[in-house]
C-alpha cells in the first residue's frame, strides 16, 4: 500500500534532523518547506504540495509538545556532573579468556582506583581500560585480543536517580552526538551514570554541546 502524502512528509522531516529541529522551534517557512519536500520527493501536483503544507503544520504542533518534555530532560541534565578520563583503550576479546585472569587484572586496576569495564556480548567481550594497563592486558590476553582501539576518552555523565523515570534522556543525548558529528565508539550505563567513549580529538567539541 502506497504511503500518503502526509506519511511521506512526516517521514522526510523525521529523517532530516535539522528540518525537524527548526520545525519544532517554529523557525521555518512552511511554504518553502512544502516546495522543498515536493521537489525532493518528486511530488508535482498542486493539491499534493498543499497536503504537504498541512501535514507539516500538524507535525509542527505535535513536535512543539516535545519541547516541554525536552526542557524536563535538560533540567535533569543541568544538575549532572561530567567526568572526563583520557588515555582510554577499548579491547575486543574473544570468549575464551580465562575469568581467573580477568579477576586478577580487575583487582590490580581497582586497587589503583582506576577505570575497568568489561561488557559481555553474544560472541565476544569488550574491555574499557586506561592506556597505562595496555602491556598488562597484552600479557594476560595476548592470544585473545581481536581488536585494540587507542586514543580514546571516557566521558561520564553523572545524573540524579530521576533519570530512570525520565524517558527519552538517552535518545536526547545520543542525538546531540549525531547532530555534532561525534562518533560514539562505546556506550554504557549504570543507573545514574551514563558513559560515552569517543575519540580524544572530539572531547572539546563534546564538552561544548554537553553544557546544560
Amino acid at each position: 500500500m502506497a504511503e500518503t502524502t502526509a506519511e511521506l512528509t512526516n517521514k522526510y522531516v523525521m529523517e532530516h534532523h535539522d528540518v525537524k529541529s527548526c520545525l519544532k522551534k517554529g523557525l521555518i517557512n512552511y511554504s518553502s518547506l512544502a516546495r522543498l519536500i515536493s521537489k525532493e520527493l518528486k511530488i508535482e501536483k498542486k493539491t499534493s504540495v498543499e497536503a504537504i503544507l498541512v501535514a507539516a503544520r500538524r507535525l509542527s504542533q505535535k513536535l512543539e509538545k516535545e519541547i516541554s518534555h525536552e526542557n524536563k530532560i535538560r533540567d535533569l541534565l543541568s544538575k549532572s556532573e561530567l567526568e572526563i578520563k583520557n588515555r582510554i583503550i577499548v579491547y575486543v576479546l574473544d570468549k575464551e579468556i580465562g575469568f581467573e585472569k580477568v579477576g586478577t587484572l580487575q583487582s590490580k586496576v581497582m586497587k589503583e582506583r582506576d577505570k575497568f569495564y568489561l561488557i559481555e556480548g553474544s560472541n565476544n567481550y569488550t574491555l574499557l581500560i586506561q592506556e597505562k594497563y595496555s602491556e598488562l592486558v597484552k600479557n594476560f590476553f595476548i592470544s585473545h585480543i581481536i581488536k585494540e582501539t587507542k586514543n580514546l576518552a571516557l566521558i561520564t555523565i553523572k545524573t540524579t536517580k530521576e533519570i530512570e523515570n525520565t524517558p527519552g534522556t538517552m535518545a536526547f543525548l545520543t542525538s546531540l552526538f549525531s547532530e555534532n558529528n561525534v562518533n560514539i565508539i562505546e556506550l554504557l550505563s549504570c543507573w545514574t551514570d551514563t558513559l560515552f567513549v569517543v575519540d580524544s580529538k572530539d572531547v572539546a567539541k563534546t564538552m561544548n554541546f554537553l553544557k546544560f
